[in-house]
């Protein structure tokens, strides 16, 4: 499992961007979302979430053009 930060106001031209790879299981990963969500408040930038080892980054403006 891995953890990404994705644009919060779920633009498309900002790209996700991973913060942690090989998460040892769902329950630490949770925790770790958790906090990096209660840390950059409800205003953040950034949303971060818990995804499979497969989850493909959405890389902003290159996808688009």
């Amino acid at each position: 499992m891995k953890i990404i930060g994705k644009d919060n106001f779920d633009r498309e031209s900002v790209a996700d961007i991973l913060v942690c790879e090989n998460v040892a299981n769902e329950y630490l990963g949770e925790l770790m979302v958790d906090a990096l969500n209660a840390a950059s408040g409800e205003g953040g930038a950034r949303f971060y979430s818990l995804r499979p080892d497969d989850y493909k980054l959405w890389r902003g403006m290159e996808e688009v053009v």
